[in-house]
């Protein structure tokens, strides 16, 4: 990334550090944002001034972010699962605990580095560290993610994620039970003022709307099928964790708690991309992509089913209709 001045004018108080300012303005994290300070790249009217600074009306604020040094990006023999290929695209079942792209203290073992390691063509995407990826899963969730592997295809999936016009399905399990057995969260989303690290429900944020259907209730919560009109980092955890109902295992939106009930291991949170629609890029054919649950969800499943049969399926998700309509 090349060096950079952002220059901006304070309009009304609003009691904020100039470190979060700062990280919040940038999309930056707050470390990032301190570290800015710390080094002199953050002017106010002229003068340094302290990560603990509140801005008021009227400050001139000047950012200068440095020059980054492009990180050289490792090809690496990382084992993928391919449910789908053709000369285009190619559609991995992405496994929990696998990094999407590459990024500070994650350089290494991730989805780009993985395919890159195969070899063959990628498109370029916004740049190498991103290299084919149409769309992301978040780190601990599993299942079906889009890869192009030209510009061409890139383009038209992007533009048809953008339109709605492919659908992705999620299983998620959450803590509580809903009150309806169909539920529309609309809620707009942005990073957390507070922890660059999280999103949060923000009124000046991105709209971001997600369906859900209650697929079976057991003791301590409901089996959903996730319906994503938007694609906001993070939309079904934090608008589940908006109604009160956080996906278990989420230690980042409090439903971390509770795994021996859940059966879940360390940092694994139940969400499942479970579901592909789509139409082919080139050729226009109707794809219809799905993904099992995988074996520690299901073993997940067993222990909050206590017994049920449907929870001891071999298939559960197509045992509960997951797969029934598309709707």
């Amino acid at each position: 990334m090349k060096a950079k001045q952002h220059d901006f004018l304070i309009e009304a108080d609003d009691n904020v550090r100039l470190d979060l300012l700062v990280a919040s303005r940038l999309a930056l994290s707050r470390t990032q944002s301190a570290t800015l300070i710390a080094n002199g790249n953050v002017i106010v009217n002229g003068a340094r001034e302290k990560a603990s600074y509140k801005p008021v009306s009227g400050d001139r604020i000047s950012v200068f972010v440095p020059a980054l040094v492009e990180r050289e990006i490792t090809a690496e023999t990382i084992p993928l699962a391919v449910v789908f290929e053709d000369e285009y695209l190619l559609v991995v079942d992405k496994p929990a605990g696998m990094v999407v792209h590459p990024a500070p203290g994650n350089w290494s073992g991730t989805l780009v580095n993985a395919l890159m390691g195969r070899g063959g063509e990628l498109s370029p995407g916004a740049a190498p560290d991103r290299a084919g990826i149409v769309h992301r899963l978040d780190k601990e969730t599993s299942g079906l993610l889009i890869v192009a592997k030209n510009e061409r295809a890139h383009r038209i999936l992007s533009s048809a994620i953008a339109a709605r016009r492919v659908r992705r399905r999620y299983a998620v399990m959450i803590w509580g039970h809903l009150d309806d057995d169909r539920l529309t969260i609309e809620k707009p989303l942005a990073r957390d003022p507070r922890d660059r690290k999280r999103m949060a429900i923000v009124n000046t944020g991105r709209q971001a709307r997600t369906d859900f259907v209650r697929l079976a209730r057991f003791g301590p919560g409901d089996l959903l099928r996730a319906h994503l009109h938007t694609g906001r980092t993070h939309q079904i955890r934090v608008h589940l964790a908006s109604v009160g109902h956080p996906v278990m295992g989420d230690d980042t939106y409090g439903g971390g708690g509770g795994r021996r009930i859940a059966g879940l291991a360390p940092k694994r949170h139940f969400l499942h991309a479970a579901w592909l629609l789509l139409n082919h890029p080139i050729t226009g054919t109707p794809m219809d992509i799905r993904s099992p649950l995988p074996d520690d969800l299901k073993a997940s499943l067993r222990v909050i089913g206590e017994g049920e049969a449907v929870a001891q399926a071999e298939d559960p998700l197509a045992a509960l209709g997951f797969y029934d309509t598309p709707g």
